[in-house]
């Protein structure tokens, strides 16, 4: 199915219809997608915990905000990382997803990756979806798809990630991004 693989890499973009308070407003780079289902990570959503106090050695090699990131509702007792490597290879304990994006393994000594690495981000959980799931998700409207950056994975700013990936789009999408964040209020 290329249909599904091709959105490996992509962000999905809550619509402001999208009702989960877990998805309000997120905004999700997919690291796998095929007919056995997705899997994602908000990158959008940091938590007030140092990367240090979880995971000492990795602490320093963080991006801004050195936090880690609450990356989806399943699986939150486990860590996974990000990293965004330029080039052509990537060092031992990383595995590229996209890009210059990929997966680095937490088991390896942070002292083989820190100088090829351009930027770190830790995950506490993921964002999954069953076969088909996220597919009726998207014909219901809940998500919008648009390429990602390098830099959207290290954003010193997560915070204002759901606005500025939707301004940086064409056409009316780049509305969007004016949506209030409570329409009741006008």
């Amino acid at each position: 199915m290329t249909e599904v693989s091709s959105l490996t890499g992509r962000l999905l973009v809550a619509t402001p219809a999208l009702a989960d308070p877990n998805f309000d407003r997120a905004v999700v780079l997919l690291l796998d997608h095929d007919e056995e289902g997705s899997l994602g990570v908000v990158l959008n959503r940091p938590t007030p915990v140092d990367v240090g106090e979880i995971l000492e050695p990795w602490g320093e090699l963080a991006g801004e905000p050195g936090v880690v990131f609450q990356g989806g509702p399943v699986s939150l007792d486990s860590a996974l990382a990000l990293a965004v490597i330029p080039g052509d290879h990537g060092p031992l304990g990383w595995r590229r997803v996209y890009g210059a994006i990929g997966l680095v393994d937490l088991e390896t000594p942070p002292e083989l990756l820190a100088r090829a690495l351009g930027s770190l981000r830790v995950f506490a959980g993921y964002a999954g979806w069953g076969p088909g799931q996220l597919e009726d998700e998207l014909r219901e409207g809940a998500w919008y798809v648009v390429e990602s950056e390098p830099g959207d994975v290290s954003s010193p700013r997560p915070e204002r990630l759901w606005r500025a990936v939707l301004r940086r789009q064409r056409g009316e999408l780049a509305m969007v991004a004016t949506y209030p964040d409570d329409p009741s209020l006008n």
